[in-house]
């Protein structure tokens, strides 16, 4: 026997038989085996001892089995006073018994990861006797009947599970694939015969024509030829007309005669080519059956149509050509078999019937009856599938032209890429700036329905002033779309911002520019890129290149944001200089300027104010208020405030008294108190230029959801240095800003300026953030109204200097409160809002609309721009008349850009006490007038 742990084996013992037998009882014979557990087992193992210490002692093998342990629990342990536990292995054939002792290498259970293997080869089995039940019974007397019942079932079951694996290294490795099978070789004996009967039929065909051909040749000439009074000539004459070669000739089959011939010598060519053709075909195809599964023909048939009729696109119309061809050819030859006619007449009359299906009622006789009818049925199916074909063309071109799928032909456009709220804005910039040339061509591309970008920009309800709008239908990210709206010869080119995150709208301009740098033609005008991230914009510019600019949104937003909380009114004064409808930054070389100062330029334009040059020596720079003493040179070029590009021109040198400016100095800044309601994404870049601009010992009062933590690792990840911020404090509070009792627990009456800005977590929504901040606008409003009842509350340091100008202290106070600057985004609620003036202002999406109109004319424009809105170099701001002039003072416009120049300055317009609207480029620059020290004057200065 053969230990279950794998130990030594040990000869079975034999036991005595009823009482000491003579020979050992055989083991009982299984077919097959089985893993059983322990428990059963040990029973099992038991009850052979049992019936072995009754038969005279040692262990008895007529009951033993092969176990194979199924799980790692131990067996029970054996009673003290039994035998050791001991196991067999039962195999098929005794004399098919290991050396080992019993214990095969097919009863050793192998991972299933080796894979399938074959078992050894068994030897057949020799039929041996097998002990019966009785002898059992005599052999153990002592054994109940139910342990021996038990134990020959245990047995039974057994067989029916236990396999015999094959040892591992026994395991042969896989003979190699067989190869594919050879595709048979084409056969061409079956057609040999055919190839040869239709040539020698063919070539025996066209020699009797050609000899029958030359015959009546000849006798044509000797008749001609001969004398007409001859007898001889006339029997000959009569002769050949009475021949039926005479009745060839007449017939018109004379002239089938050459035809015929190259018709029979072609026949077995073309035969021979189709031949072949099947060849390469069936070869083909058993290669294809040998390695795929095989395909029904009717679908292969049909498969192989639709594959044509995909990839040409004529392949209906040829399809139908070669149908009618078909039926008239067949059609001719059925009318000239059953009837007398010529084969040509034949073929006229079925083309005849085909085009008509009338025509065949005059045909007399069964026969042609029949024919003519199958060919005006065949005429009539084929006419309606040539009217279906047109329909079909006609609808698709006319669906094609409602789907804008067109292409655009046209040049020195302006193509926008993309649909965005700010498009509205957009367009009607574009159509003012376009006014003064009798209007010009828009292009939109946008993956959205044609109709639906014609019906939303009919909604605008706004005259477009001769500029016409072309929407097409497409993505800007295929090449295939972009050449369809012209884009190498667009003038300019505005990529628009999508409504998604700021991270993927980035990201989808970014894929455009790469997609504008792939068009093969290249592009005529430049690119003008809108931004919604800071921190994207070099990415932009770098794969771009020259041809980019880009206009970050949020950016410009938010430095106008803090000009305007800064500079009460300001916003009124960048919407008149952003915007075409009034005056705007223009470039241009005068070059009766050159040589002339710049103090001296700054007044030769009536119609116009310039702000600075651009500098040819330095590459194009622009320089923004430059000296008075700066000479202009070749090349350079001026920049100025004017109307339009065409409205004004140099003029003589006026008449200017300067007089002398008042001796008051600019007002010392002192700390001020702000709060900004709600977070943007780069509100880092804000607290920067809040850095820049205000006094030392200023606040920034932070309220918004974001944890206190939360908001100094995002703002260390944006790039600012918290502990590095000398001029301001940052007070932090968390809170919803549209709930009240949050709000209710801020000084909202001690602020100077409160920021609403439109939160991070809305943004993908222009409703819900429009909605979240007109919320916190009319909270803060209730709130400050109740908290403030007089102005005497106000403290008057922030403004002195400013206490002689109402239109700022009404600005400032409105309405006894701190100043509110609302970021609105849809411009129809910033509309709402600025009619109920309830905000003191309101900043919109419509100024980077005005931005990016005025950018995508003149991309020059947007360096000063960027100058314009940076915290160092130049800036717009608001001066009290008492900085230039005396009260009730006359002076010319003229004479105050002179005195203005002490102070480094460039007046560009103003505002008189008793208006409300701001003028800037004003007209008759030369009239004097009298002023008062309650106007105020729009400057450009040099920053601090």
């Amino acid at each position: 026997m053969a230990e279950s742990d794998g130990g030594d084996a040990a000869s079975p013992s034999p036991g005595p038989r009823d009482g000491g037998g003579a020979s050992p009882e055989p083991r009982p014979q299984l077919t097959k085996s089985r893993t059983i557990s322990g428990s059963a087992a040990a029973s099992i193992l038991a009850a052979d001892r049992v019936g072995g210490g009754g038969g005279g002692g040692g262990v008895g093998v007529r009951g033993s089995i092969l176990v194979r342990r199924s799980s790692t629990a131990p067996l029970p342990p054996p009673p003290a006073s039994a035998a050791p536990r001991r196991l067999t292995v039962a195999v098929d054939d005794p004399s098919y018994a290991a050396p080992n002792g019993g214990v095969l290498d097919r009863d050793w259970c192998y991972p299933s990861f080796l894979g399938p293997h074959a078992s050894r080869p068994r030897p057949p089995r020799q039929q041996q006797q097998t002990p019966t039940s009785a002898d059992h019974r005599s052999a153990n007397p002592t054994v109940p009947p139910r342990v021996a019942v038990s134990q020959r079932e245990e047995e039974k079951s057994l067989a029916s599970v236990v396999k015999r694996p094959a040892l591992l290294e026994e395991r042969r490795p896989l003979p190699p694939p067989l190869p594919p099978p050879r595709a048979p070789r084409f056969d061409l004996s079956p057609y040999l015969p055919l190839l040869l009967v239709v040539t020698f039929t063919s070539s025996a065909l066209a020699i009797w024509q050609w000899i029958k051909v030359m015959r009546l040749q000849e006798k044509i000439i000797t008749c001609s030829d001969g004398n007409a009074g001859d007898r001889k000539d006339t029997e000959k004459v009569s002769w050949i007309d009475r021949d039926h070669g005479s009745a060839f000739i007449n017939s018109g089959n004379w002239n089938l005669a050459p035809p015929s011939t190259i018709f029979a010598l072609a026949v077995p060519l073309f035969l021979f080519k189709y031949i072949d053709q099947l060849r390469r075909r069936q070869t083909n195809s058993m290669r294809t059956r040998s390695s795929e599964e095989e395909v029904p023909l009717k679908k292969r048939i049909a498969y192989k149509v639709d594959v044509f009729f995909s990839g040409h696109p004529y392949a209906k119309l040829l399809a139908l050509l070669l149908a009618t061809i078909i039926l008239i050819a067949s059609g001719g030859i059925a009318l000239y078999v059953v009837s007398g006619s010529g084969f040509l007449e034949a073929l006229w009359l079925s083309w005849t019937f085909v085009a008509d299906s009338g025509n065949h009622a005059d045909q007399v006789g069964l026969g042609p009856r029949i024919v003519s009818v199958s060919i005006s049925s065949g005429g009539m199916l084929v006419f309606a599938t040539m009217l279906g074909l047109v329909s079909d063309a006609i609808s698709e071109k006319v669906d094609s032209w409602r789907k804008g799928k067109s292409e655009v032909i046209e040049i020195n456009h302006i193509l926008i890429l993309g649909w965005s709220d700010k498009l509205g804005s957009l367009l009607k910039q574009l159509a003012i700036a376009n006014k003064s040339i009798g209007g010009g061509v828009v292009v939109v591309l946008a993956e959205r329905d044609k109709e639906e970008m014609e019906m939303d920009i009919a909604k605008l309800e706004f005259d477009f002033m001769g500029t016409s709008v072309i929407c097409r239908s497409g993505s800007p990210l295929i090449l295939a779309d972009l050449k369809k709206v012209s884009v190498s010869k667009a003038r300019a080119i505005i990529v628009l911002a999508s409504d998604e995150n700021a991270d993927q709208s980035d990201a989808r301009a970014l894929r455009v520019v790469l997609s504008l740098t792939g068009v093969k033609e290249g592009l005529r005008g430049h690119v003008v890129v809108e931004m919604s991230d800071l921190d994207n914009e070099p990415l932009v510019k770098l794969v771009g290149g020259e041809l980019i600019e880009t206009v970050v949104a949020h950016d410009v937003i938010g430095r106008l944001m803090i000009q305007c909380a800064l500079q009460p009114g300001l916003a009124q004064i960048w919407e008149d200089i952003l915007g075409f409808e009034n005056a705007e930054f223009y470039i241009k070389r005068w070059p009766e300027l050159d040589g002339m100062r710049f103090g001296d330029v700054l007044i030769s334009f009536p119609d116009a104010v310039p702000c600075g040059v651009k500098v040819a020596s330095k590459a194009g720079k622009i320089l923004m208020n430059p000296d008075d003493e700066y000479v202009l040179r070749e090349g350079d070029e001026v920049l100025v405030i004017a109307e339009d590009d065409d409205t004004y021109a140099p003029a003589p040198l006026p008449e200017v008294n300067k007089g002398f400016l008042p001796n008051i100095p600019t007002p010392p800044k002192y700390p001020e108190k702000i709060l900004f309601c709600g977070w943007r994404r780069d509100i880092h870049d804000m607290i920067m230029v809040l850095e820049a601009f205000l006094a030392p010992g200023s606040e920034l009062w932070m309220f918004n959801e974001v944890p206190e933590k939360e908001r100094e690792i995002k703002l260390t990840d944006g790039g600012l240095d918290i502990c590095g911020l000398t001029n301001i404090k940052l007070v932090h509070k968390e809170g919803n800003a549209v709930i009240r009792r949050h709000l209710e627990n801020l000084p909202l009456e001690t602020f100077d300026s409160i920021l609403i800005l439109a939160d991070e977590s809305v943004e993908d929504s222009i409703v819900h953030s429009d909605s979240r901040s007109l919320a916190t606008l009319l909270l803060i409003r209730d709130i400050q109204s109740k908290r403030l009842p007089s102005k005497e509350l106000k403290s008057p340091q922030r403004y002195n200097g400013f206490c002689h100008s109402s239109w700022i202290r009404e600005m400032q106070h409105a309405s006894d409160k701190s100043i509110i600057i609302s970021e609105i985004l849809d411009s129809r609620t910033r509309n709402l809002v600025s009619v109920s003036k309830i905000s003191d202002y309101v900043l919109s999406n419509e100024l980077v609309s005005m931005a990016l109109a005025m950018v995508a004319e003149d991309k020059q424009i947007n360096r000063v721009l960027e100058e314009l809105f940076a915290e160092e170099g130049n800036e717009m701001c608001i001066r009290s008349a008492e900085f230039y002039l005396y009260e009730q003072e006359e002076l010319s416009f003229f004479d105050i850009m002179v005195r203005a120049r002490d102070r480094e300055e460039i007046v560009i317009g103003y505002r008189l006490a008793n208006t409300d609207q701001a003028i800037i480029n004003p007209e008759h620059k030369a009239e004097i007038r009298k002023w008062s020290l309650d106007d105020v004057f729009v400057v450009i200065s040099k920053g601090d």
